[in-house]
């Protein structure tokens, strides 16, 4: 097979790059060799259109028609292009088609000549403004505070605020600054304003990313001319689309996408419910993965550890938490607080309802965005999820029937304008009320608390794993993989051994109660979610523990805010994370529970990563968690790769070193090197999906199955396993000889099977062929 057919087609593996002015395309190019040998056949990288001045991330597109020149520019991405291609590798591109970056004015084109000539602009199409609110002006919230008007200059042509440089329109520039300002196309207000009185969509709350009307073909044209013209001249291979629930219209998006670029392999960052499907319609190969990474997790956590967690809950909590509940009001302050004004949006679009109040109306429509069980629906699709929603607001609210009821056929007329933005509007009242509120209130074990995620499902059976990598070979096989990625709230292996307390529930709420006896806090929830990350993450740096907890603790919003910081509290908490490492008791305490409880995480890792790179679909590696990697939330998870350090290891292992399983995590990159090279190699062998059983006693403490030419054998509840070991476990594999691909083991299966202590001898895992 020749390089370029390779490229053309499905993915066999996948390495997330995150790109930066810190890591840029040389960088990235520097070590397509090493991902070359890791087994991947596609780099993955994020966002490298023209981003915000100083951006980390590159969600904050402010030109479509360039290279981010500080990620290296375009020369920069055509010798990355050309590495890659050097050595059989292909281009996963990461697109942005929601919103743009318009934090500074003066970086983005299309925004500053939106300022200068509001509704004659150019590009007043290409963004989502409700001009008959605020008076034609778009209202900008950068101010301090109301009075801030005052401190507004007119310098070299430009409105100026502090910093920030905003465009006059013609002949406006006469007058005191005021006067000036009046005159112009926009209006700068209070931030504070921004919950309330904005009149242009947003991504999520973020008042500096302007929403897009990729829905109009011109704009679809301009924003991915660049991107179509990588596809077509053999740069760009396959793509990831961030955000499709903001887009008015996804499946035509993906329709238009698939048009411009010859069905190229895409998959999109979409959020999956428990139970929900993607589309049938959309031209996708399915999502980036969180729902697999759902799926692979849960069926590590031992269900039986749930009692005792609760308990433990319960009593920090003061009350059993209703989890169902909280999410309700996490998005009701949402909807009442930070979105506001695309509750205010969809208000204004209804106008009057005959007989219904006009608060009625917005309380009615704040209660349908908490109660929606999914993040949006694409009318006509989902449909079935607005008409559960409206039953279940009348049955809780019967005060809001009258205007549920009315509201009821106007929000499911598929293509209107109201039904739009309200689909629209549902996605960030979840992302913002769950992810990033609910999650960090409810701590009763944060291993469960990851995107895509359901907290309140405590753990799974391998039965229900089977069947649901049985439908994903039905459904979606070729549908994207993962563990970790750069929005996970804890990477793959902080999870993994978190999962070892739900089998020892008991010891650790021991350790919980001395540790808030001896340090208490007010939010002793919050107190329970710290304790938790630190010890998945330990040992980490005492400048990352006190950046993530000052983050959690301003994102679940209880005892401080972004917007409202308790500084009494906040210290308090950082004393809190001072006494991890300075109060001798607790930090040996710590250090004695990790030191137990870190070598069966570094099996549950194992075992996590050969399920995900072997079960059906598309595995992606997120950038250096081929080697453990105890990262926390953003931006803990962009931290610097060795690549070095990886190559060396590598090296060793090409050698023929087994290595043990232990803190170097050479482990995981066998594991992970070794299952993508068969997979690159051998695509032919991971074609079909048949659960393999056990027997015996420990039968509960082993998942199987065979993927056509290939068996993944991968251990779970490995405290149980420690205590009584395999004894007469066996595995019923099909008769024959077998090789570990890993270990290079050889294993006979008999009339009985194979016995697992013959499978597992050196790791944890197996990857078997017939030998």
């Amino acid at each position: 097979m020749t390089g370029t057919n390779r490229r053309r087609e499905v993915p066999a593996g996948t390495y997330r790059l995150q790109v930066t002015a810190d890591f840029t395309l040389d960088d990235a190019a520097s070590v397509a060799g090493y991902l070359a040998d890791l087994g991947v056949t596609h780099a993955y990288s994020s966002p490298l259109l023209r981003s915000a001045a100083g951006s980390t991330h590159g969600y904050d597109t402010v030109d479509h028609a360039h290279i981010d020149e500080p990620r290296g520019g375009r020369d920069g991405f055509d010798r990355f292009v050309t590495a890659l291609h050097s050595r059989d590798l292909g281009l996963v591109l990461d697109l942005v088609p929601n919103h743009m970056g318009v934090s500074d004015p003066a970086e983005s084109g299309w925004w500053w000549d939106l300022l200068q000539h509001g509704r004659d602009s150019a590009h007043a199409d290409a963004f989502d403004v409700d001009w008959d609110f605020g008076g034609g002006r778009i209202r900008v919230p950068v101010l301090g505070s109301a009075d801030d008007v005052s401190k507004l200059e007119v310098v070299d042509g430009e409105l100026r605020y502090y910093d920030n440089r905003f465009p006059l329109a013609p002949g406006t520039g006469e007058g005191t600054p005021q006067e000036v300002h009046d005159r112009q196309h926009y209006e700068l207000v209070d931030w504070r304003r921004a919950d309330d009185q904005l009149n242009y969509r947003r991504f999520f709350a973020i008042n500096t990313l302007a929403g897009l009307r990729v829905e109009d073909p011109e704009v679809f044209r301009t924003t991915h001319a660049l991107v179509v013209e990588l596809v077509e001249n053999g740069s760009v291979d396959a793509l990831r689309i961030d955000h499709p629930d903001g887009l008015a219209d996804p499946k035509g998006y993906l329709d238009s996408l698939a048009g411009a670029t010859g069905d190229r392999w895409t998959v999109v960052e979409k959020i999956l419910e428990p139970g929900e499907e993607l589309p049938d319609g959309w031209k996708t190969a399915g999502t980036t993965g969180y729902d697999a990474l759902t799926e692979v997790d849960s069926v590590l956590i031992d269900p039986a550890g749930e009692a005792a967690i609760t308990a433990l809950d319960t009593e920090l909590a003061g009350a059993p938490v209703d989890y169902a509940q909280l999410v309700h009001d996490c998005k009701r302050e949402v909807t009442d607080g930070m979105l506001g004004s695309e509750v205010a949006r969809l208000q204004r679009i209804i106008g009057e309802l005959p007989g219904v109040p006009a608060e009625q109306v917005t309380e009615g429509l704040a209660e349908l965005l908490a109660s929606f069980p999914v993040y949006r629906s694409y009318l006509p699709d989902g449909r079935e999820h607005l008409d559960e929603t409206v039953a279940a607001v009348k049955q809780r609210r019967p005060d809001l029937t009258a205007p549920v009821d009315a509201l009821h056929p106007l929000l499911g007329t598929a293509g209107t304008e109201l039904a739009t933005r309200f689909e629209q509007t549902s996605g960030p009242v979840m992302a913002k009320g769950v992810e990033d509120s609910a999650y960090y209130r409810w701590a009763r074990f944060v291993a469960l608390n990851e995107v895509g995620g359901d907290p309140a499902r405590f753990g799974t059976t391998v039965a229900e794993f089977h069947q649901a990598q049985q439908h994903r070979a039905e459904v979606k096989p070729a549908s994207m993989t993962t563990l970790s990625t750069h929005d996970t709230k804890r990477s793959e292996d902080v999870r993994a051994r978190l999962a070892v307390l739900a089998e020892q529930p008991t010891e650790w709420a021991e350790l919980v109660r001395r540790l808030l006896d001896r340090h208490p806090l007010a939010d002793r929830s919050l107190a329970h979610l710290v304790w938790q990350n630190l010890v998945g993450a330990w040992p980490l740096s005492r400048e990352r523990a006190h950046a993530y907890v000052e983050k959690a603790a301003r994102e679940a919003g209880t005892s401080t805010t972004w917007t409202n910081p308790v500084q009494e509290f906040e210290d308090q908490l950082h004393g809190l994370v001072d006494a991890a490492y300075d109060d001798e008791v607790t930090h040996g305490a710590i250090e004695d529970l990790v030191a137990r409880i870190a070598p069966f995480g570094y099996g549950n890792s194992l075992s996590q990563k050969l399920l995900q790179l072997t079960m059906p679909g598309v595995p992606d590696v997120y950038q250096g968690t081929e080697l453990w990697d105890f990262s926390l939330v953003d931006p803990d998870n962009r931290r610097p790769v060795d690549y070095d350090l990886r190559r060396g290891l590598l090296a060793r292992l090409d050698e023929g070193w087994v290595p043990p399983v232990d803190e170097t995590g050479a482990a995981k990159l066998l594991v992970v090197s070794r299952v993508l090279r068969h997979r690159r190699d051998h695509p032919e062998a991971f074609t079909g999906y048949t659960p393999l059983e056990a027997t015996g006693t420990a039968a509960d403490s082993v998942v199987a199955f065979d993927r056509g030419e290939v068996v993944a054998v991968a251990t779970r509840l490995p405290v149980h396993l420690a205590a009584s070991g395999w004894g007469d476990t066996a595995l019923q594999l099909p008769t024959g000889a077998w090789r570990d691909l890993l270990t290079g083991a050889r294993v006979v299966s008999a009339a009985g099977g194979a016995p697992l202590t013959e499978v597992l001898t050196q790791l944890p895992v197996a990857l078997l062929v017939r030998d």
